[in-house]
């Protein structure tokens, strides 16, 4: 009861309509909250932005022309504060490898040494190789290197002279691009055939769960074989990249519709679905109305534990030589270096593209886990 005093709550205005708030807004809002909380899940959103950014601006990070050579394999130049007499110096520096007049008494090739007397000062935003920005904006400054424009290799060079950090840097567009879009395909087939065959069930239902066994029964990595070695050798690298992404999206959703299926059986139970059925709403309208906004939650954590697992297999694939061919280039394709014991215990750098894949894996890995906490904290 009110006190006398109280003033009572003001009526609304004849007239006017107020706005009520959209349950997804807060459920969103939820989540984000839920997912804040999360270390691993936040660590893993950083470093997905992190890697889309590179991928985006990937001629403007990588400090080389990734397609330029140079003198062969040549070790990493990491970057120094301290001159050749040991002072520290504020501009940080390489220092570029040259032969000296000693001989190895094993090989008998010269010794290279660092050269102290020419270092390379290091700087950002320096003038480098020319590219186009986003493919249009014509630009030839990059975010770190050397400022007299001089090579600098901070992971070493391959057999043929190439950056590996700048190849690094521009195959994750290539890697990332296989992965999102085979997973975005993945997700559009499953998710709707997943949804049609739970929600009509019946005959048809039946059937397709025939198919669907049929596709996951399949043993994939010998089909991933022979199905790319049906491209001829000259075909564009289009061509080729199309039909990779092709097989991988064909053999992929099997698994996305079967657990799409599941979670619609266990909707098409609940109340008010069966409400909107009784009163007559289109199978269309419960379907995309009712059934899709619960299974999206779901989707959402199974499509950021599917990247990685496209990641590793275009890097696999392509370490065999099925999946990409040059000139593109993709971490998997840099791998082909290391197929060799010597040559990895020799030149130990070139297997630097592992480092980006399991940074790429645990990204999208922690943050799929934070991501499957946080819509689902029970």
């Amino acid at each position: 009861m009110l006190a006398r005093d109280t003033p009572l709550p003001p009526l609304p205005v004849e007239g006017t309509v107020t706005k009520p708030q959209r349950g997804n807004e807060r459920y969103i809002a939820l989540v984000w909250r839920r997912l804040k909380r999360s270390w691993t899940g936040m660590a893993g959103l950083c470093l997905v932005v992190l890697l889309l950014v590179m991928t985006v601006f990937a001629e403007f990070l990588a400090p080389m022309d990734p397609k330029a050579t140079d003198v062969g394999f040549a070790p990493p130049q990491m970057p120094s504060f301290h001159d050749r007499d040991g002072n520290f110096v504020a501009r940080p520096r390489v220092y570029a490898l040259a032969d000296s007049a000693d001989l190895d008494p094993v090989t008998f090739q010269p010794i290279v040494g660092a050269d102290y007397d020419h270092p390379r000062l290091l700087g950002f935003f320096v003038e480098g190789a020319p590219y186009k920005l986003l493919g249009l904006i014509p630009a030839n400054r990059h975010l770190f290197g050397s400022l007299d424009g001089e090579p600098v290799h901070f992971l070493g060079t391959d057999k043929f002279g190439r950056d590996v950090l700048s190849r690094a840097i521009q195959g994750s567009r290539v890697s990332l691009m296989i992965a999102l879009t085979v997973v975005f395909i993945i997700t559009v087939i499953g998710t709707t055939v997943g949804m049609v065959s739970g929600y009509f069930g019946g005959r048809f239902d039946v059937w397709m769960q025939r198919f669907v066994e049929l596709v996951l029964a399949f043993p994939q990595l010998p089909l991933y074989l022979a199905l790319t070695t049906l491209i001829p050798v000259t075909a564009p690298t289009n061509v080729f990249l199309a039909f990779v992404i092709i097989v991988m999206s064909a053999l992929g959703w099997a698994q996305m519709s079967r657990e799409v299926r599941g979670k619609t059986l266990a909707l098409a139970q609940i109340e008010y679905v069966r409400a909107a059925m009784a009163v007559g709403a289109t199978d269309r309208r419960i379907i995309m109305q009712h059934i899709f906004p619960n299974v999206m939650s779901h989707v959402i954590v199974a499509v950021t534990l599917a990247i990685p697992t496209v990641v590793l297999l275009e890097s696999f694939l392509g370490f065999l030589g099925f999946a990409v061919k040059p000139p593109l280039i993709s971490w998997g394709l840099m791998l082909q270096d290391t197929a060799t014991y010597s040559v990895i215990g020799t030149y130990p750098w070139i297997l630097s593209p592992v480092g980006f894949v399991l940074v790429t894996v645990f990204a999208f890995n922690a943050l799929g886990d934070g991501l499957r906490d946080a819509v689902d904290p029970y």
